[in-house]
């Protein structure tokens, strides 16, 4: 499956199109000077290990209701964000724009820097540490990567949560295949 061509960023909006959007309040202003050159690959799913409605967009939303499920109880105050979100079918939500701060990877380090939010990209893709992710998701951020980094050429690094968070967070975890990712990354 090839997308490249499918997508692009409208720089002066910081939105890529055809995503569906979703404007998150959980986002603000990167620092003056703070330049892109960073993508975090988070793996997310509501409840845990299960792929069903619209949980995830409603957790980044801040419109979970904790009622639906005995673990929404535990998160129903955090006030979290990515910029991408990647469903299993392929299908692309955008919640906050490229030139602002997704509040997606916390308390985080990359080469030296601390608050890996000022500097970076957050794509969450739906799945679990231990379940395969899909052909179709692996298509789709590719072809994304690739036109991110055409419209940010200084976008040189690609890591997960787990990289950037050891100890504290797991994803995308094992089960994401970083080889068929690269496989699948234009030039």
């Amino acid at each position: 499956m090839d997308f490249s061509g499918i997508f692009e960023v409208d720089r002066g909006t910081g939105l890529l199109a055809p995503a569906e959007l979703c404007l998150s309040p959980n986002r603000d202003s990167r620092p003056p000077g703070a330049t892109l050159d960073l993508l975090v690959v988070h793996g997310i799913s509501l409840p845990p290990g299960q792929f069903i409605g619209r949980y995830v967009e409603d957790f980044f939303l801040n419109r979970l209701d904790p009622t639906a499920d005995p673990f929404f109880v535990t998160i129903k105050d955090l006030r979290v964000s990515a910029h991408l979100y990647i469903r299993r079918d392929g299908g692309v939500v955008q919640f906050v724009p490229f030139h602002e701060r997704a509040w997606h990877a916390g308390k985080s380090v990359f080469e030296h820097r601390d608050a890996c939010n000022d500097f970076s990209i957050g794509v969450e893709m739906e799945g679990a540490d231990d379940v395969p992710y899909t052909a179709v998701q692996y298509s789709v951020l590719a072809a994304i990567i690739g036109v991110l980094k055409k419209s940010y050429p200084t976008l040189n690094a690609l890591v997960g949560h787990s990289d950037i968070a050891p100890g504290r967070k797991t994803d995308p975890g094992p089960a994401f295949d970083w080889a068929t990712l690269a496989q699948r990354l234009p030039g």
